[in-house]
C-alpha cells in the first residue's frame, strides 16, 4: 500500500485528491494539510511514501516546504502539483531533487505518477517535458554543473536507463544484471557525477550527452 501525504490550500481540491487517490486500492491517504508549515510537519508526523503538494499556498509555496523538508529526509520522495506551468518553479523543482511536477488539470495521470516516483521513477507531466531541453541546458542558479569522470560502457548504460525513467526492477531486466548490482552502479554514479538522486541523474544526462 502506498501511503500518501496531500497538501493543497483549497479544501475542495484536497477533498477531490483524496477521493481520487482512495478509489485506487493501492493508495491510502494518511494525512491531508492546507498549507506549506503543514505540508513540512505532516511529512515528518507521517513519514508517507509520498507527499503531493500543490505549489502555490498563500503566503509560502510547495518548493518552499519541499526545500525544507529534503533538507531533513534527503530521500523524501515529493510531487508537485500545479495549475502554473513555470519555468522558474519546474527549475527550482528540478534542482532541488523533486521525483515529480504536474499540472493539476490533468487528473488522470496522478495515480500513475504516484505509483511511479514511489518505485523510484521521476514523473514530469507533457506540459514539463515540453520545457525540459529548453531550460535544462541555460545556466541554473547553481555555481557549476557536476562532471562525471571515466564512467565505463555499463555506466553509461544504466546512466541512460535512468534517464529514460526506467526502475531498477527495468534496468537488471534489460541488462541482465541483478537489482543489487543496478544498484551498486547508481551510487557509484551519483558519487561520480556529485548529484544527490535518479532526478539530477537524469538532468546530468540531458545536460552531457544531448
Amino acid at each position: 500500500m502506498i501511503r500518501v501525504v496531500i497538501v493543497d490550500d483549497d479544501r475542495l481540491v484536497t477533498e477531490s485528491l483524496k477521493t481520487i487517490l482512495e478509489a485506487s486500492e493501492e493508495i491510502t491517504v494518511t494525512g491531508t494539510g492546507h498549507s506549506a508549515s503543514e505540508a513540512v510537519s505532516l511529512f515528518l508526523q507521517e513519514r508517507p511514501d509520498v507527499l503531493l503538494s500543490d505549489i502555490r499556498m498563500g503566503e509560502s509555496t510547495g518548493i518552499q516546504a519541499a526545500k525544507e523538508i529534503l533538507r531533513q529526509v534527503p530521500d523524501a520522495v515529493i510531487l508537485l502539483l500545479t495549475t502554473f506551468s513555470d519555468d522558474d518553479y519546474i527549475r527550482e523543482a528540478l534542482e532541488l531533487g523533486v521525483k515529480g511536477y504536474l499540472i493539476k488539470q490533468n487528473l488522470s495521470a496522478i495515480v500513475p505518477a504516484i505509483r511511479a516516483v514511489s518505485n523510484g521513477q521521476s514523473v514530469f507531466g507533457t506540459e514539463i517535458v515540453g520545457k525540459l531541453n529548453e531550460f535544462i541546458h541555460q545556466p541554473s542558479s547553481s555555481s557549476e554543473k557536476p562532471k562525471c569522470i571515466e564512467l565505463s560502457e555499463r555506466e553509461e548504460a544504466i546512466l541512460l536507463a535512468v534517464a529514460n525513467g526506467k526502475n531498477n526492477k527495468e534496468i537488471a531486466q534489460s541488462l541482465f544484471l541483478s537489482e543489487g548490482t543496478v544498484r551498486n552502479y547508481i551510487s557509484q554514479l551519483l558519487d561520480k557525477c556529485q548529484v544527490r538522486d535518479r532526478t539530477q541523474l537524469a538532468i546530468f544526462y540531458y545536460q552531457e550527452y544531448q
